[in-house]
């Protein structure tokens, strides 16, 4: 019982070292103590049921360890994705403990690999009850240099890299075999090296723009008012005449903004910000934005009011120009619980409040791309730089560059905000674009598209940075192919499962020994 509590608290430790800042080297064997605790067991419900509550209790605590800070703007948010995310995780398990004790090893290895990165894929991929912050590949956020073929697999690509580095571990030390340690060294040393290739043979592009990132430091938590705009323009109004774009983060302006009508803010912000000297630089701001509808019309989303009628809000992006001209992309992530309510009927009847939000925000119909002075920059919102492909998308629609914009203060001073920073580093890589981060406040800066971090600001500062980066016009593997890594995996377990069917007809007719 010790021994087998013992195992099940180093392997949440090894997991969750990648996202407390750590290093992500450790998931190469944080599945081991787990494999071995399986091993220990026979093939009764008994033992199943055991390993069950081994392995629940193993993902909980990394859970716990790791997304705690989600407490501090959703209560009942991060209960939720524990509970969804350790679901997902022991499917992939428990099926690779009865397979392995009713069925050839290499099946149940199999098992386990593409039903984890399979099951990793669906819960990304949900429209609601998404959280991917715990995919294995995002624990190498922090060294990207061993990760540079992330711009041919992307993240599942890190994930296929920890599974199989577990099980060659655990089977060089269940066998004692020289060889398999061998070739357990391989597995995990191999793909370093040859990202270290990739890192230091990285040729940077000659073509460069202009980009200056605020951060305005303004309490999350307190009720914005005119102070706070005028703060806002006042850092806004020293970006130099160079930039080509200035990005404010998500929740600059603080104003609804009703699409396809004039707006006074937009036109005093741009009085306030804009010179005939600057006429050439563009600002890219969040905003909650209303559209309006006819009820023939209206979206799966709308709200409606007797006074207003139909309509839905979205958390936007606008592209300001000196004329107070507007162009709006909507964001096509929401955050699970407070911007997208799944089962809303069912919580509003309970009397549930998931995050503060007022009803289900509009979502945006796909990426889009802001341009200024001939160079193409795609606009992620916050959250949406945890989803790989979608990222991706943007450059598909001929993002040249990159920009997000977050409001990170709502998780205080905690590993949240750094690792929602430090995943932008692993998009870089995947799409080889230059990121230009802007945060209320957190950590507003600077990415290569070798994922390095070239200036920021940190937690509680206020300013603006302006830096030259790099445009590019090539797309990657990753980019053109998408998640295929995932997609491949998710065939690879139906194939599997279905091969361990047939396997055990076949046993039990007697057909094979």
């Amino acid at each position: 019982m010790k021994h087998k509590l013992s195992a099940v608290l180093l392997s949440a430790a090894l997991l969750s070292a990648g996202w407390l800042g750590i290093t992500g080297f450790t998931l190469f064997f944080a599945l081991v103590p787990l494999l071995a605790v399986s091993e220990s067991y026979d093939s009764s419900r008994r033992s199943w049921w055991r390993m069950c509550l081994w392995g629940a209790l193993a993902f909980v605590l990394w859970n716990a360890a790791t997304i705690w800070w989600v407490w501090i703007a959703s209560p009942l948010g991060p209960v939720v994705a524990t509970v969804v995310a350790t679901f997902w995780n022991l499917v992939a398990l428990m099926s690779y403990h009865y397979i392995s004790k009713r069925a050839p090893r290499t099946l149940a290895y199999t098992v386990l690999i593409t039903l984890w990165i399979a099951t990793e894929y669906i819960f990304y991929s949900a429209e609601v009850m998404t959280f991917p912050w715990l995919m294995l590949g995002h624990g190498f956020s922090g060294d990207v240099w061993a990760v540079q073929w992330y711009s041919c697999t992307g993240v599942f690509g890190g994930s296929l890299w920890v599974l199989l580095s577990n099980v060659f571990i655990f089977e060089a030390l269940r066998t004692r075999s020289r060889r398999r340690a061998a070739a357990a060294a391989a597995v995990v040393v191999l793909p370093a090296i040859i990202s270290a290739v990739l890192y230091f043979t990285y040729k940077p592009s000659d073509e460069r723009v202009t980009v200056t990132v605020i951060q305005p430091d303004v309490p999350c938590y307190e009720k914005f008012d005119r102070d706070h705009t005028e703060h806002l323009i006042s850092l806004a109004a020293r970006t130099p005449s160079a930039s080509a774009f200035a990005l404010l983060p998500e929740t600059a302006i603080t104003y609804l903004i009703e699409e396809g009508k004039s707006s006074p803010v937009i036109d005093y912000m741009s009085m306030r910000i804009f010179d005939r000297e600057r006429s050439a630089t563009k600002l890219v701001s969040g905003a909650t934005t209303m559209r309006r509808y006819d009820e023939a019309d209206k979206s799966r989303t709308a709200r409606f009011d007797p006074a207003a009628g139909w309509y839905d809000h979205f958390n936007s992006a606008l592209l300001i120009d000196p004329r107070g001209t507007v162009d709006i992309y909507h964001k096509g992530r929401l955050v699970i619980g407070v911007e997208a309510l799944p089962m809303k009927g069912l919580w509003d009847l309970m009397g549930v409040d998931l995050g503060g939000v007022a009803g289900q925000l509009g979502w945006g119909e796909g990426q889009k791309v802001f341009e200024s002075r001939g160079v193409k920059l795609g606009p992620a919102i916050c959250y949406e730089g945890l989803y790989a492909d979608y990222f991706a998308g943007f450059v598909r629609e001929g993002a040249q560059v990159m920009g997000v914009i977050s409001n990170d203060g709502w998780w205080g001073d905690t590993p949240g905000h750094r690792r929602l920073f430090d995943f932008c580093r692993l998009r870089a890589v995947e799409t080889r674009r230059a990121i230009a981060r802007s945060a209320n406040t957190g950590i507003s800066g600077f990415i290569t598209p070798r994922g390095d971090v070239v200036e920021t600001l940190g937690w509680d500062e206020q300013g603006l940075l302006t830096q030259s980066i790099e445009v590019r016009d090539d797309i990657t593997p990753y980019v053109q192919y998408g998640d295929w890594v995932a997609r491949v995996s998710m065939l690879a377990a139906v194939l599997s499962l279905l091969y361990y069917v047939a396997y055990r007809v076949r046993r039990r007719n007697h057909l094979v020994q």
